[in-house]
């Protein structure tokens, strides 16, 4: 079974219970998946960074955990769940989800319970900013945006799914505790356009490291278009494989795990 070897409780804050899973021992990382669920290849890369020396804690936002990805799936769970869910804005520059909150509030348990300097947190596609937004939670230290895809249709000038307050609070934080943000994506994603990418580098000069991928280091047997960096379109080797480690050490470095140093 995919989530045999995690430990399974239900965390509330605010008005949000939502299922999390924790496996590993170490510095907390936030892993918060993608489309269309918790599904295998999440969980792959979660167990991999629980091998890399973190505590991972993977929360269930929508979709059956453990289930495997495909195209139908994340459309169906995607045009008929979660954009008519409150805790999600879907369409809107300038304004992050309700669940981040949720999101916060986990990540400053997991630190209190896994001690360390700080969290990391890695949003995926619908997800991807969540990380970003949760800058305002000072525990959270390493943020990774893997192919960012909100706001939806926003892309072309340059939309993110944070607001104001929260993109101010992670550039001084960004400045005043020496961090830094990872994102990652294929060039070719519509979900995922220039514009965005280059907007980060923009509100946060310096202090963004992107990788961005041809489509040609995909992993070619999915029959989806090149865009879940970490898990689905993730190679066993090559270029796309290194954006993988490239994340692990930059969670290494940031949480204090194994010597690493600085990106």
């Amino acid at each position: 079974m995919p989530l045999s070897d995690y430990s399974l409780t239900d965390f509330t804050a605010g008005p949000y219970t939502r299922p999390v899973y924790r496996r590993g021992q170490g510095p907390a990382v936030i892993v918060i998946h993608e489309v269309p669920a918790l599904h295998t290849l999440v969980i792959d890369f979660a167990d991999r960074l629980a091998e890399a020396g973190m505590t991972v804690f993977c929360p269930s936002l929508f979709g059956m955990p453990g289930s495997v990805p495909t195209k139908a799936a994340a459309v169906k769970q995607l045009f008929l769940n979660i954009c008519i869910r409150r805790e999600f804005s879907v369409w809107s520059d300038g304004r992050s989800s309700p669940i981040v909150d949720w999101l916060r509030a986990l990540a400053r348990q997991a630190h209190e319970e896994c001690g360390g300097p700080g969290v990391g947190a890695i949003g995926m596609c619908f997800t991807g900013g969540f990380a970003l937004a949760m800058m305002t939670e000072p525990s959270v230290i390493a943020p990774v945006l893997s192919q960012p895809s909100l706001p939806l249709m926003g892309g072309k000038t340059g939309s993110i799914d944070a607001t104001p307050t929260e993109i101010a609070c992670a550039r001084r934080r960004f400045e005043a505790e020496d961090l830094s943000l990872l994102t990652l994506r294929y060039r070719s994603d519509k979900l995922v356009p220039d514009a965005r990418f280059r907007r980060y580098e923009r509100e946060f000069p310096g202090r963004v490291e992107s990788i961005e991928l041809d489509d040609a280091v995909a992993r070619k047997d999915t029959g989806m278009a090149p865009h879940s960096v970490l898990t689905i379109h993730l190679p066993d080797s090559g270029p796309g494989k290194a954006a993988e480690t490239k994340t692990i050490e930059f969670l290494q470095h940031r949480l204090g795990i194994g010597g690493r140093t600085a990106p």
